[in-house]
């Protein structure tokens, strides 16, 4: 039997590289009884999901979201989460906000500051539900409540016709006097001092105008008089003040 040249030279070859293969494939029995020793070992678990406190927070705010009061909806609002055998007053933090009109640009920051207060306020085992009211969308509604911007409400909600109480806060509209955190704080320290106890004529449930169906008609007449032109009203006085002359 005679060998060809090339099948001699490829002999050393072959010899080279059957270590090689020898050793791989007792790396990949080593790599295969390893993981199969890991399979055994490994309990029967789903895996474990780590949560993103924010996530949570932000999945957790549909509790305690930002209601936009109107005049067409306060009322069913502010009711709808009071069960009506409840004994326990259900609380509502309303803000009081404006624009250019009625807070002449400083409410902004502090309404911004309000809306993310409900992250923090959905991590807590008890919280207030949230609202907020645009005085110069609805101007007949403050009107009618008589309610000054850059202050919050604290209104607890009793089934009707038991009284309702109302405290009121004015916030500080300084550029980073109140954050999102002041309100949280305000919340965690369990009292209402320095708060005003609001009641009197325009306390939208207790108030005789309320009673009398009067407070939205009185609403209405405070929004037509703030937007009547000051030269206007003049002029009405001097009409009649000739006349009466």
């Amino acid at each position: 039997m005679r060998l060809s040249t090339s099948a001699v030279l490829a002999l050393p070859l072959l010899a080279a590289a059957q270590g090689p293969l020898e050793q791989f494939e007792q790396y990949k029995a080593q790599f295969q009884n390893f993981l199969s020793n890991f399979g055994a070992k490994a309990p029967a678990e789903a895996p474990s999901v780590k949560t993103n406190p924010v996530q949570a927070a932000e999945a957790a705010i549909g509790a305690t979201q930002v209601d936009v009061l109107t005049l067409s909806n306060w009322k069913d609002v502010l009711n709808g989460p009071v069960k009506a055998d409840s004994t326990t007053p259900t609380e509502w933090w309303v803000f009081i906000s404006g624009g250019n009109k009625t807070c002449f640009g400083h409410c902004e920051k502090v309404e911004k500051a309000f809306n993310a207060s409900a992250a923090k306020f959905a991590l807590l085992p008890k919280a207030p539900h949230m609202a907020i009211i645009n005085c110069d969308d609805q101007p007949v509604l403050c009107n009618s409540w008589s309610a000054s911007s850059g202050t919050v409400w604290a209104i607890d909600m009793v089934p009707p016709p038991a009284p309702v109480e109302i405290y009121r806060k004015r916030m500080n509209l300084t550029a980073t006097a109140t954050t999102d955190q002041t309100f949280v704080d305000l919340y965690n320290k369990g009292d209402k001092e320095g708060w005003s106890y609001h009641d009197g004529y325009f306390h939208p449930f207790n108030g005789p105008l309320a009673k009398n169906g009067l407070s939205v008609p009185l609403g209405y007449f405070f929004y037509v008089f703030n937007a009547i032109p000051s030269w206007a009203m003049m002029l009405v006085v001097s009409f009649f003040s000739r006349n009466i002359m």
